[in-house]
């Protein structure tokens, strides 16, 4: 299945989010420890370049837990 930058919340809702989304929006959605050490201005696409993720569900997958 290809990643299409999409994820599903505890809701069930499928969302794509932008690459220009913050890390401090993003720990709201996915704690704390999301991208822990990084700074909470950080750019979603700065993060995935980082750390060679394709998507915000490849990062989950392999980066946070």
């Amino acid at each position: 299945m290809a990643s299409t930058g999409r994820h599903r919340d505890k809701g069930g809702k499928i969302e794509k989010k932008h690459g220009n989304t913050r890390i401090a929006s993003l720990r709201k959605e996915y704690g704390a420890s999301f991208a822990k050490g990084r700074r909470k201005d950080m750019m979603l696409k700065t993060l995935l370049k980082e750390t060679g993720s394709a998507s915000l569900h490849e990062y989950l997958r392999h980066h946070h837990k």
